[in-house]
């Protein structure tokens, strides 16, 4: 009997090892899409460093994730011998290699926000900085419970924040330190003549559309497996998850009058917004915080584009910043049982906790980018930003035709 308990023990924790792995892959695969979108949305003179940005950042946010911001997020460290890693089927080493591609996408999500004007290793180093120390630090008090945060919004409002898969603790905080970042750098120069803004086209449709469905594809992987455990999945977070993405489809499709861009960021906003409540809300509850999240980007990205002193290439900040907070705030109204959720939530947790994710963000990002533009500088000079980043940092071009010579 000891023996089949045994066994029973070590299937259900290789179980869990492999479903959390599979979901480390699918959310790896979504920093491919957020290369093609960014590629397929600067102009071609630097689709090139809109791809090198996003792999070079996963490597760098690598190193500081595991050496600092998972130790301060959950207080373990792996720096011991491989035969204590290799424990309980390695489960910790997979928790880590998918709580790591979340992390990742902080610095993914601000190169889409900062693009086409941004030096290359400075920006780097504040990836590192940024995945290291900033992000665990609001990581460890959503999901680990540290420094008393939640057991103050327990004991104060009934239930603590509440954020299944990283509304608030990836999309808001990054969109948030995106914004900052971008505000630093200033616009694009050309983005402004006779005090009009000037819009620049996507260079490519194609390209933006296959990052979009990539991610969207992962997102399942994202949010469904956020369960961590394979007897803790849900159904009811992939069809969540699937109601908020079309909710934000048509009502981008709507709002945006057939422009393909919206169109294919339209159900990335549903996404954003529907993280945080989608193991608690109604299919119908998520179908409207997934419309309302496409009406926020299409409704703030356009007012900013008119905005000459806001220059913000992907609208990283309306899609993650202002969409994730939106979730983490609509996960305390359509996730309770009054509007068909699961209940268990507190509208004033929800609030206060969001609220601080984007302090922490905000004060962050102004420490470490302003420190960065400070000392060394954040911007490409006049000439590099003319030439396009790809010939300016990586000296070469997407496409042959493009070189200079």
């Amino acid at each position: 009997m000891v023996d089949v308990n045994n066994a029973v023990a070590a299937l259900a924790t290789s179980s869990d090892t492999l479903f959390i792995l599979l979901g480390a892959i699918m959310v790896l695969a979504m920093h491919a899409g957020f290369a093609f979108l960014e590629l397929g949305t600067v102009r071609g003179k630097n689709q090139v460093n809109a791809l090198v940005k996003i792999i070079t950042d996963f490597a760098v946010s690598t190193l500081a994730y595991f050496f600092f911001g998972y130790f301060i997020a959950y207080g373990q460290s792996f720096l011991g011998s491989a035969h204590t890693l290799v424990s309980n089927h390695g489960f910790d080493l997979t928790k880590f290699f998918f709580l790591l591609t979340f992390a990742a996408a902080i610095p993914a999500i601000v190169s889409g926000g900062i693009a086409e004007r941004a030096r290359f290793y400075p920006l780097l180093v504040c990836s590192f900085l940024i995945v290291g120390l900033v992000y665990p630090l609001f990581e460890g008090i959503a999901w680990n419970g540290r420094f008393g945060v939640q057991e103050w919004l327990q004991a104060t409002f009934g239930a603590p924040f509440h954020d299944f898969a990283g509304s608030v603790v990836v999309h808001a905080v990054g969109g948030w330190i995106g914004l900052v970042a971008l505000t630093l750098l200033g616009t694009r120069r050309g983005r402004v003549r006779n005090g009009q803004t000037v819009g620049f086209a996507p260079s490519n449709i194609p390209m933006l559309a296959l990052g979009a469905w990539i991610l969207i594809v992962g997102w399942f992987g994202f949010n469904v497996m956020s369960a961590q455990k394979l007897t803790a999945i849900s159904g009811l977070v992939a069809v969540n998850s699937l109601m908020a993405m079309v909710g934000g489809t048509l009502v981008a499709l709507w709002l945006g009058k057939n422009d393909p861009g919206f169109i294919h960021n339209g159900p990335l906003a549903g996404l954003v917004a529907v993280c945080a409540g989608s193991d608690l809300m109604h299919p119908v509850g998520a179908l409207i915080v997934g419309g309302v999240a496409g009406a926020i980007f299409i409704l703030v990205f356009t007012w900013l584009q008119r905005r000459p002193k806001f220059d913000d290439v992907l609208g990283v900040w309306p899609l993650h910043g202002l969409c994730g907070a939106w979730g983490g705030i609509a996960a305390g109204i359509f996730g309770s049982e009054a509007l068909g959720g699961m209940g268990g939530i507190s509208f004033a947790s929800q609030l206060l906790g969001t609220l601080l994710g984007l302090v922490i963000a905000i004060v962050g990002a102004l420490l470490i980018y302003g420190i960065m533009r400070q000392t060394v500088g954040l911007r490409l000079t006049q000439e590099e930003e003319h030439n396009g980043a790809d010939l300016a940092i990586h000296k070469i071009s997407a496409t042959a035709h493009e070189v200079q010579i």
